[in-house]
């Protein structure tokens, strides 16, 4: 039997991760008709069928199952041992996946993750944007190497570390309603048109969730790509907006804005970094978490 190459193994868990071979071809950077084959040529090497195929995506089979976690194991072990390497050579690093949620994605970690791509140029990070119990799921299974989440999560077994505080507060034009409120409940915003950011992004899927859970849906008037956009659009009467405390404070040195308290307990959060083993962190991974815990 010939067993799938690295980059074979590398596809297959792109797939899996997404849920639909065109969502893992994307990821791979490969045609779609040439992921499916390869695809499909994995199966045929190895006698089974991997994935479940239907309009909606696919689904692991068992031997699909058992498949992605020999290959993760795999991949981090190469990953690791490229790292490894890379330390003997000048300007040697390796890569680093890394899952966060969208407030540490916009208000903390650029500066920081800045500065350790600075002082280590020969290393790049794979950073996506997931849901906090999405980061954990995908951390204890493997497929990343570390997450920065909402400790509003449960975390299970994974070891954790405190990276940030962070709480979500209302923004509103001066002359809304709400303006003269000292603090407000999510469940009473619900009636108001809200500027929200992008369907894609975790915080606005978080906030959906939220508003189902009450058994209501969201009034979104327009969605966005970044807070600062969404603080413009409220600034100009459009409706209220949900937003980092960080970010609401920056733009009231440039806005006419007011800050009103959300005061929900899930708004107040402290963002923690988890992995799964830091001893089975490559050596580029381990700095990357003594660098995120020390800033």
């Amino acid at each position: 039997m010939q067993h799938p190459d690295l980059d074979d193994l590398s596809l297959f868990r792109h797939v899996a991760e997404a849920g639909s071979i065109t969502g893992g071809a994307r990821q791979a950077n490969i045609a779609l008709a040439a992921a499916s084959t390869r695809i499909r040529g994995m199966e045929d090497r190895l006698g089974t069928t991997l994935l479940s195929r239907s309009r909606q995506g696919v689904t692991l089979t068992p031997a699909g199952h058992a498949l992605l976690a020999h290959a993760r194991g795999l991949l981090a072990q190469a990953e690791r041992m490229r790292d490894e390497m890379g330390l003997f050579a000048d300007g040697g690093g390796g890569q680093v996946r890394l899952l966060c949620n969208t407030n540490a994605l916009t208000e903390f970690l650029p500066e920081a993750l800045g500065r350790f791509l600075i002082a280590c140029p020969g290393t790049t990070i794979d950073l996506q944007e997931r849901l906090s119990d999405e980061i954990v799921r995908l951390v204890a299974q493997g497929a990343a190497d570390l997450g920065i989440v909402a400790d509003t999560v449960d975390m299970g077994a994974l070891p954790t570390f405190p990276f940030r505080a962070d709480r979500l507060v209302v923004v509103t034009s001066a002359h809304d309603p709400l303006a003269s409120l000292p603090a407000i409940g999510f469940e009473q915003i619900l009636q108001r048109d809200l500027v929200g950011l992008d369907a894609s992004s975790a915080l606005q899927r978080f906030l959906s969730d939220r508003a189902a859970r009450m058994g209501r849906r969201l009034r979104l008037r327009v969605q966005l790509r970044s807070f600062d956009s969404v603080c413009l659009m409220v600034e100009a009467g459009v409706g209220i907006g949900i937003v980092p405390e960080t970010t609401a404070h920056r733009a009231l040195r440039s806005m006419d804005l007011r800050v009103v308290t959300l005061e929900d307990e899930w708004a107040s959060r402290q963002l923690r970094i988890c992995i799964r083993d830091y001893e089975a962190l490559s050596p580029i991974g381990r700095r990357l978490v003594d660098h995120l815990r020390a800033v």
